[in-house]
């Protein structure tokens, strides 16, 4: 079986959410089964796994993409991967499994501030109906999502006919030489024990807003912003930041640091009033990190119940969880639920799952309803 990923989503700087989906995935499928990644900058490498074969085709962006199938059929596949829906070409030989990672963006339709104006443009336009999205999912002889939540989302709003799979994220790291802290101990003591990690964009649906301003209630606490901002957006928020209060904006940080952050700090948080999964929950619960986040049925499901929970449209909500953590016997207990939690979600579990959908497509056969 030739296993063919479409890798052009991989960024060139620094992991997003389906850029490291992507990488993630292709590593531990590799690791099952030989793989071969498309890319299309030489840049992706760096955030890609080595050793991994790779073929440099044209960008998704670009209008050759109608044609991208006339490559992928000489390179000989037998089942493409896209971590997204969108992957182009007609009159394919090979079975297709598309990504559709969430909804947001029919809720909220601003999109992704890298991409070129005429994307954003159609980016708009295709999320204010779900047609388009039928015609995308229904051209694949599967769908691929990332939690039960989405996966039921898609058959209320009857999104495809294909058969939909859960191939869920997983932690990037393993558990941190802190991981001890179970006790609670080590979580309150020292320079890192009020400190709180926000991971994730600064698009308005994930309500930083509400973490700055509860921090008026929280003294003593520190909030970092890790992630890359704009200019403008970071003027925006810290016109926000309450008068005394600690609020740190990283403005992009390494792998290291952030799990060195993540390793000390009192408790990863989010505001998020919609989420595809949630990923940063996750590698803090396999850290010994508690979290602290939104009341939302995406995070119910990720966590387990094992964080703790407020109303996102509340601050005061928001601080009474955060010092909710400050009864030891209390953190610790969901310090160790969070992590058998989070043991459940790996990339060797994941790629055994993608594997197994891939191998079933090729047994059956390729109808000429499903050439795209």
């Amino acid at each position: 079986m030739n296993i063919v990923v479409d890798a052009r989503w991989t960024r060139t700087d620094q992991h997003d959410g389906i850029s490291r989906y992507g990488a993630s995935l292709i590593e531990a499928v590799h690791q099952l089964h030989p793989v071969t990644m498309l890319i299309h900058d030489e840049r992706q490498l760096r955030l890609l796994p080595a050793g991994v074969p790779h073929v440099r085709v044209n960008s998704p962006l670009s209008p050759r993409e109608l044609w991208i199938s006339r490559t992928l059929n000489r390179l000989g596949a037998d089942v493409v991967f896209s971590p997204l829906q969108v992957i182009g070409g007609f009159r394919r030989r090979y079975r297709l499994v598309v990504t559709l990672h969430d909804l947001i963006y029919y809720r909220h339709p601003q999109p992704p501030g890298f991409l070129p104006l005429p994307v954003r443009v159609a980016w708009r336009l295709y999320h204010k109906a779900f047609w388009p999205q039928r015609v995308m999912l229904n051209r694949a002889d599967a769908v691929v999502t990332v939690s039960e939540t989405t996966r039921r989302l898609i058959a209320e709003y009857r999104l495809t006919k294909r058969p939909v799979t859960v191939v869920p994220n997983a932690p990037s790291s393993a558990p941190l030489d802190g991981a001890g802290r179970g006790s609670g101990a080590a979580a309150e003591s020292g320079g890192g024990a009020r400190e709180l990690v926000y991971m994730g964009s600064f698009m308005p649906y994930k309500n930083v807003e509400t973490l700055i301003a509860g921090m008026a209630l929280l003294p003593g606490h520190r909030l970092h912003l890790v992630s890359r901002i704009t200019p403008q957006r970071e003027a925006e928020l810290r016109a926000q930041v309450p008068a005394g209060a600690d609020v740190v904006f990283w403005r992009g940080i390494d792998e290291r640091d952030y799990q060195e952050l993540l390793g000390r700090a009192s408790a990863l948080v989010t505001a998020s009033r919609d989420e595809g999964f949630g990923l940063p929950i996750i590698e803090a619960m396999h850290a010994g990190t508690p979290v602290v986040c939104s009341d939302l049925e995406i995070f119910r499901e990720v966590t387990g119940g094992h964080a703790m929970f407020f109303d996102p449209g509340s601050s005061k909500d928001f601080a009474a969880a955060v010092r909710a953590l400050q009864d030891e016997e209390r953190r610790a207990d969901l310090v160790d639920s969070a992590r058998a939690q989070a043991a459940r979600y790996t990339w060797a579990g994941s790629a055994e799952r993608l594997l197994g959908l891939m191998r079933e497509l090729v047994r059956r056969p390729l109808t000429s309803a499903r050439r795209g």
